[in-house]
């Protein structure tokens, strides 16, 4: 019976999930779009933070990488967008086991400034590598997604297409954060010194977190190149690193579908106080400091919090 409630109302958040695209405007629907996307990204940051204790600020590179991979893949060697994604994902696994190794022996703060310097390197290389990035000019004439004949080539078609992978992923994360190997991800981020004499190899567990991670930018790097049909080293920049941290650390960083309300936070307040005048970013400035302050287990773990008052209160 507790669970009839729960069933309608998801049941009632897909009917709105659907229907969405077909009442919103085109920019509303491009917004949700973008927001799919950096649920994604932002979904890797959220296991990395919120159930290993680490801080990473190279998404924006492995974000990158999938852009370039896919744009590269179909633009240089026509190849279907299936081929640049699976790329992708293997350049990025690749490149964070093969740095992640070393680089997550460090904790605190230190791993923060390494993954920020991971984030510059890459910034720098998409600039000077102009022969597969394109340097500052990019790389035009991505061509959009098909699928058995169908093409995503609207956003309304894009977005069934972005928030259904976006849910697959969602679920893969819930599936790990709630399975043994969860467990020992927490025992890893509150008390590693137990967690070794668990016989727990606190490193491998932190690398494959961190190559799960930068698969999940991968794919959001590969999503907004075939969406956009532009990749430029303009999108990849450190400031869009520090824009996926953001998402757990807004929509709650214990919560696996939070990354949604942080998606759609950092996504549409910026609109939203950009008609305001040229001060917008002040605003959303102050609106950051106002969650993170008011709400420090994020807008999902402060939503749990009145349900539970609520709950004491009538019993």
């Amino acid at each position: 019976m507790r669970s009839a409630p729960r069933l309608l109302l998801l049941v009632a958040a897909l009917i709105m999930w659907a229907v969405l695209p077909l009442f919103l405007a085109r920019n509303l629907v491009d917004l949700l779009v973008f927001a799919g996307i950096f649920s994604i990204a932002g979904l890797g940051i959220g296991l990395l933070l919120g159930h290993c204790g680490i801080a990473s600020l190279a998404q924006g590179m492995f974000y990158g990488l999938g852009a370039y991979a896919s744009a590269y893949c179909s633009i240089t060697f026509g190849a279907p967008a299936i081929v640049g994604f699976v790329i992708g994902l293997a350049v990025a696994a690749a490149i964070a086991l093969l740095v992640g190794w070393p680089v997550l022996r460090l904790t605190g703060f230190f791993l923060a400034l390494a993954t920020l310097c991971l984030a510059v390197i890459g910034n720098a290389i998409f600039f000077e590598w102009d022969w597969l990035t394109g340097g500052s000019l990019g790389i035009g004439g991505i061509p959009k997604i098909q699928l058995f004949g169908f093409a995503f080539d609207t956003p309304g078609k894009y977005y069934y297409l972005v928030w259904i992978l976006a849910f697959l992923c969602m679920r893969l994360g819930y599936q790990l954060v709630t399975s043994r190997n969860g467990l020992m991800m927490q025992a890893v981020r509150d008390s590693p010194d137990a967690a070794l004499s668990l016989g727990i190899d606190i490193q491998a567990v932190r690398t494959r977190i961190f190559v799960l991670c930068s698969m999940f930018g991968s794919l959001a790097g590969s999503l907004f190149a075939h969406y956009t049909s532009f990749a430029s080293v303009e999108s990849f920049t450190i400031e869009r690193s520090i824009t996926f941290l953001l998402i757990p650390v807004i929509g709650g960083v214990s919560s696996v579908t939070g990354v949604i309300v942080g998606a759609l936070f950092v996504i549409f307040v910026p609109e939203l106080f950009s008609k305001l005048g040229d001060f917008h970013q002040i605003l959303f400035g102050l609106a950051l400091v106002f969650v993170v302050i008011v709400m420090p287990g994020g807008i999902v773990g402060a939503v749990r919090q009145l349900f539970a008052a609520g709950r004491r209160k009538a019993r």
